[in-house]
C-alpha cells in the first residue's frame, strides 16, 4: 500500500505524478473538496498555477493556489491547462458526459484529463457497450479496473447521447458513498 504523502509533497493524482509537470505547468483540479492536494502540490512546486473548483467551498487555506466556489456544469476558466483532474467527483455530477467534455475542452494541446469515472452511472440504451467505444471514439481512454477515464489534447467534438436527467437516489457506488446515476439517449 502507498503511502500518502508527508506535508509539503506533492501528491500522485490519479496516476499522474504532479512533480513531473514541466515548470510553470497550470493544473485545474475539479471538485477538489478541500484542496489538499493543490496545497500540497504548492508547497513542493511553487512554480506551478494551481486552480480549484469546488461547490461547496470548504477550502482548508488559500495561499498560492486559485479557489472558486461554482458548479463544474457552469465555471468556465480564463485559459487552458496542462492538467486537468477530477477525483471522485464526477459520482456527483448530473450530467457525467458533459462535464468530461467541457473538462477535456479546456486542455492545452499536450494536457492531460484524468479523472475517476464509473460507467454504472451512465444510464442508456446499450449501457457500456455502447458509451465506451463512443468514448474511444472521441479519444477517451478508459480503464475499468481502476476506474479512471483520460484524454491527452483537447475535445471540440460531441460524444451521441442527450442528456435526460439524473437520479440522486441511486444508491452508494462502487466507493461506498452515495452516487448520482446520469440517463441519456441516443442523439442519433
Amino acid at each position: 500500500m502507498a503511502k500518502p504523502p508527508a506535508r509539503g509533497e506533492a501528491p500522485d493524482v490519479l496516476g499522474f505524478d504532479i512533480l513531473g509537470l514541466p515548470p510553470g505547468a497550470r493544473w485545474l483540479d475539479l471538485c477538489c473538496g478541500s484542496g489538499r492536494a493543490l496545497l500540497d502540490a504548492a508547497a513542493a512546486r511553487p512554480d506551478l498555477d494551481l486552480t480549484g473548483v469546488d461547490l461547496v467551498g470548504y477550502f482548508a487555506a488559500t495561499g498560492p493556489v486559485r479557489f472558486e466556489t461554482a458548479s463544474i456544469a457552469a465555471w468556465a476558466p480564463t485559459g487552458r491547462f496542462d492538467l486537468v483532474t477530477c477525483v471522485h467527483g464526477l459520482h456527483y455530477v448530473g450530467d457525467k458526459l458533459g462535464a468530461l467534455l467541457r473538462a477535456a475542452s479546456w486542455l492545452n494541446e499536450d494536457g492531460v484529463f484524468v479523472a475517476n469515472f464509473d460507467v454504472s452511472g451512465v444510464c442508456l440504451p446499450g449501457g457500456a457497450r455502447r458509451l465506451l467505444p463512443a468514448l474511444r471514439a472521441a479519444g477517451f481512454a478508459y480503464d475499468s479496473r481502476t476506474r479512471r477515464i483520460r484524454r491527452t489534447g483537447p475535445f471540440t467534438g460531441t460524444l451521441p447521447f442527450r442528456y435526460l436527467g439524473a437520479d440522486d437516489r441511486a444508491g452508494p457506488n462502487y466507493t461506498g458513498q452515495p452516487a448520482v446515476h446520469s440517463h441519456y439517449e441516443s442523439s442519433l
